[in-house]
């Protein structure tokens, strides 16, 4: 027999697939609809084996609920607009549109060579004017509802892409993509609305019931709700109001100083006739906007001279401090400071040598002694040095001063929230046009719906730096919608995560002259199983959330959550090696001497193996899929990164893996291909009467049936990969006798259907081995016959004295004096009891047998 054939079979099922239509979604179906969708890819130019991860477990969900009757909808596209491609323009000479699909027509047929169960007539990409166009409809349905304004405002500006970024998209006080560190100006940016809906968005977290846990919380942290007391300070020196906003009033006996932000009306006002303290303010720009980037900077600040009256005692005065890390866009912009309970304050306060009072003293502390140090005390505790709040807890004592506040008519409750509207003015070209005019006359003009899409120009320069929209000698100007005088469009573009904000929507109906039909959106959504990596957990997740609920808000959908499971797999890892120039070696050039010692195969250089990280380009510890689909099949590469470890954890590559994954597909074959001459035909029935062997292959069959089903059901791929290896051991073993054939058939078809969502195309060439003439991908999945599931006897450990000596299985009906019996004549009990006395015997049915001996 020979060996499997993997590159010619895998070529074979992929071409019948795709003439066949397999996997072509019938909207119309009367079947029960499941959409499953893995987070589309960026056209960087070449699948990784994180896509091969990613993409695999998607489709062995796909394809396990086809199995189960159900419509499946498995779509594909390209997260296309972007920063890599107009910086591989300027790097290498070319449109970023060459760039990007160049890159998108690599992608797709590696992505096909992995056996993916895919409608690729649903394609869509987000470059395409056919896509963006419609999102700039959605933009202007936005805007005509109040969720989308235009103001000037302080913003995270990216020195090296030369663009705003939104707080999530500044990371470490850097952006996202450049790695840069972000400064702060102050532009006219377009903005979402997406704190209208921050308490929906915080209390829908509570009914995604199949998200990660971790997901959700950081989704609660970064949303922020909370309350508090908004209240005035009185400037002792005029008599000015000073707004504040605080969560903490319990701690307002604490206060050492107040603190304003660098672009605070009242520092604009008195940097007017201070140079020292103009440039201070322009020194806190240097910094960005982001929590991140406020936490890691050194704390400074300016005093102005100017002192506020505490609220509670009109003796006792607070200086003012201009500070670096207060916000103006977070409450009002201004603080005051308790430094015994907030960190940054306390670094502050040490830093200009204010005072530092201790407000909460924790459980076991003695108030006469208790002191901060270098750490701000945050945990709970009783109130001290608070006058009137003395000896309550915190809870208690902000309740108290809130209750007070309100009642003495000098402050108010209030609810807050960290979000913040999301900026997506992006001061570059390759993006979605942003679909407005801007004119002398009218003002800001949207464009009419029967002149979009508003297209991007295909002669564009980047030879100078900025917005190549802006240099464009002729595409902003137009003529005004409105009045038709002369006027200029809007050459800020979209933050690309607007395109991945609808493009599920976009998916079910990808033709449609509207956005989507909402007719076909609403049966399909939401998502059923939705697949991708945590890191978007607040970026894309929180703004696809929000853009569903602003959809349904202005009446295109009637839903409210876009995807109802969320799964989020782990990375893929892989040791890193550097040869003795210190420079970073690809896995492939690596071999190993004799004595273990390392070498490059290229030019013989030693080489060092270094710790095991994510796969990465610039450390070269990457793998690349379409080496392994050579030399392996692309089936023996899905099956290693659905078995090495949990999907949600990090998947270790290794050569030993992939070897061994290659083995067992090779064992498969072996096993169908090689039946016994009494093998039974298809569709042959079990007979009544079957001998032990048979009998008990047919038990393993179907338990592995329910095992791997309840698996899959849970995305426990790696547990699924586990019970199937055990599987074709039982199915290898001796089957003779009564009901042998029938049992083995059985047997060998359930291996091979089990096995189709992980190696679909060695599925399909040994189910027609087997004698068959449809596809696996068109069988129903198997059923476990539940007689056949359960068991009639059962393990139980013997124990003398409380150590586990040995173990029984017995009927499971069995008296408990036959037990007793059973145990009492074993060898090893008889060792351990030798010269005693049996003094009791404790029979817990199904369980254990405890012999007291002495």
């Amino acid at each position: 027999m020979s060996r499997y054939n993997a590159k010619a079979t895998e070529t074979k099922w992929q071409k019948v697939w795709t003439e066949s239509q397999t996997f072509k979604t019938d909207t119309a179906s009367d079947k029960p609809k499941y959409y499953v969708l893995e987070m589309f890819p960026y056209p960087s130019g070449r699948v990784h084996v994180g896509h091969v991860r990613n993409y695999t477990m998607g489709d062995v969900v796909a394809r396990y609920r086809r199995a189960q009757g159900y419509e499946v909808l498995h779509p594909m596209g390209w997260d296309a607009f972007g920063m890599p491609a107009e910086n591989a323009a300027m790097e290498r000479k070319v449109h970023p549109a060459d760039w990007t699909y160049d890159n998108i027509a690599n992608m797709r047929e590696q992505l096909k060579h992995i056996g993916l169960a895919i409608d690729w007539d649903r394609e869509i990409a987000t470059c395409d004017a056919a896509y963006y166009g419609k999102e700039q409809q959605i933009f202007i349905d936005f805007y005509n509802a109040g969720l989308v304004y235009r103001k000037e405002s302080w913003v995270n500006w990216d020195p090296v892409d030369n663009t705003v970024l939104a707080n999530e998209q500044v990371i470490d006080g850097k952006g996202w993509r450049s790695g840069a560190p972000v400064e702060r100006r102050k532009l006219s940016q377009w903005f979402l609305k997406i704190t209208d809906f921050a308490d929906d968005l915080l209390e829908g977290l509570k009914g995604l019931e199949r998200w990660p846990d971790k997901v959700r919380l950081m989704q609660e942290n970064w949303i922020g709700r909370s309350e508090g007391l908004k209240f005035d300070f009185e400037i002792a020196q005029t008599n000015e109001k000073l707004p504040v906003y605080t969560t903490r009033p319990d701690t307002l006996f604490g206060a050492s100083f107040c603190a304003i932000a660098a672009d605070h009306p009242l520092a604009a006002k008195l940097a007017e006739d201070n140079a020292e303290l103009k440039a201070f303010c322009e020194e806190c720009r240097k910094t960005g906007t982001t929590e991140e980037a406020i936490e890691k900077a050194d704390k400074k600040g300016y005093d102005t001279g100017l002192t506020v009256k505490h609220p509670c005692d009109p003796t006792w005065e607070l200086p003012i401090y201009v500070a670096n890390f207060v916000l103006m866009d977070y409450g009002t912009g201004a603080i005051f400071a308790c430094p015994s309970g907030d960190q940054r304050d306390l670094d502050f306060a040490r830093k200009y040598d204010l005072p530092v009072v201790p407000v909460v003293l924790p459980e076991g502390e003695d108030a006469t002694s208790f002191e901060i140090g270098t750490e701000a005390y945050t945990g709970a505790g009783k109130m001290i040095n608070s006058r009137f709040l003395d000896g309550m807890a915190a809870d208690e004592a902000k309740a108290h001063m809130i209750d007070l506040a309100e009642k003495e008519g000098w402050g108010e409750r209030t609810v807050n929230f960290r979000l913040r509207d999301w900026g997506v003015s992006r001061q570059r070209y390759w993006g979605t046009p942003i679909p407005f005019v801007h004119c002398d006359d009218c003002g800001v003009v949207p464009v009419p719906s029967d002149q979009l899409p508003v297209e991007l120009p295909e002669d564009v320069s980047f030879d100078k730096p900025g917005n190549p929209l802006e240099h464009h000698p002729t595409w902003k100007h137009t003529d005004c919608p409105s009045c038709g005088r002369p006027a200029r469009r809007e050459t800020d573009t979209m933050d690309t995560f607007v395109d991945s904000s609808w493009y599920f929507l976009r998916f079910c109906t990808p033709d449609s002259d509207a956005p989507f039909d909402s007719d076909v959106v609403n049966e399909w959504l939401p998502v059923n199983q939705y697949i991708g990596g945590v890191e978007h957990a607040i970026l894309h997740l929180l703004y696809a959330r929000f853009f569903t609920r602003a959809l349904k808000h202005v009446g295109r959908t009637n839903i409210e959550e876009p995807f109802e499971g969320l799964f989020t797999q782990g990375m893929v890892n892989h040791v890193t090696y550097k040869d003795s120039d210190d420079e970073w070696v690809f896995p492939e050039l690596v071999r190993a001497r004799e004595d273990g010692s390392l070498f490059r195969t290229d030019n013989g250089l030693e080489v060092t193996e270094g710790r095991v990280e994510k796969m990465s380009k610039s450390k070269k510890n990457v793998v690349d899929p379409d080496d392994i689909i050579d030399q392996y099949g692309a089936d023996t590469a899905r099956w290693f990164v659905l078995s090495d470890s949990p999907p949600e954890r990090d998947l270790l590559w290794t050569e030993a893996g992939i070897e061994g994954a290659w083995r067992f597909a090779q064992r498969v074959y072996r096993l169908v291909m090689t039946p016994p001459s009494d093998f039974a035909a298809v569709g042959a029935a079990i007979p009544e009467s079957l001998s032990d062997t048979a009998l008990a292959l047919r038990k393993a069959t179907h338990k592995t049936i329910e095992g791997v089903t309840a698996d899959i059901e849970n995305l426990h791929f790696n547990k699924a990969v586990a019970r199937l290896y055990e599987f074709a051991n039982a199915v290898g073993g001796k089957c003779v006798g009564d009901g042998a054939p029938e049992a083995l058939r059985e047997a060998l078809e359930t291996l091979v259907l089990l096995v189709g969502p992980m190696m679909p195309h060695l599925a399909e060439e040994l189910w027609q081995a087997l004698g068959h003439k449809t596809l696996v991908s068109e069988t129903p999945w198997p059923k476990a016959i539940k007689a056949l599931t359960v068991d009639d006897t059962v393990k139980m450990a013997v124990q003398v004295n409380g150590k586990v000596r040995d173990t029984i299985e017995v009927a499971k009906d069995m008296a408990k004096e036959d037990v007793e019996a059973l145990a009492l004549g074993l060898e090893n009990v008889k060792k351990y009891t030798d010269g005693n006395t049996i003094r009791k015997v404790i029979v817990v049915p199904g369980r254990i047998v405890n012999i007291v001996a002495n």
